[in-house]
């Protein structure tokens, strides 16, 4: 796998401006980012090993909590692995109960590129000593 530049992480620059140029703010968000990503992310791989009632309909929620986290701190990578999992876990959600197991493949695979995606943004915080 390539290794992925900081820019398709984060866009600095822009998420600096969203926080007023203080860059000790941003640090902060990120951490907290990095802490509500964990989190969602433990629902959802809690979600795919025991799918129970409406398992679709929980993972587009916590994907879409960390869609709108990543989105505000121009997180791009995040935020598109999360809508990718959102969009894919809706659509499950919408289809007959019958053919859930079949679409849970989807699911999974997109659960996959989220995590590497989580991966990379661990990554570069550490680098940024965050």
């Amino acid at each position: 796998m390539a290794a992925t530049s900081s820019s398709e992480v984060i866009d600095w620059d822009e998420a600096m401006e969203q926080c007023g140029d203080d860059e000790e703010f941003l640090r902060e968000l990120l951490a907290d980012l990095r802490d509500e990503t964990d989190q969602q992310v433990m629902k959802i791989e809690e979600t795919i090993r025991n799918p129970s009632e409406a398992p679709f309909h929980r993972i587009m929620r916590a994907s879409h909590v960390i869609k709108g986290a990543a989105s505000n701190l121009m997180c791009a990578q995040l935020r598109h692995a999360a809508m990718e999992l959102e969009q894919v876990a809706s659509q499950a959600n919408d289809v007959d109960p019958s053919m859930a197991q079949q679409l849970m493949g989807n699911v999974q695979a997109r659960y996959m590129d989220l995590k590497r995606a989580v991966e990379n943004y661990h990554s570069f915080l550490y680098s940024i000593g965050v």
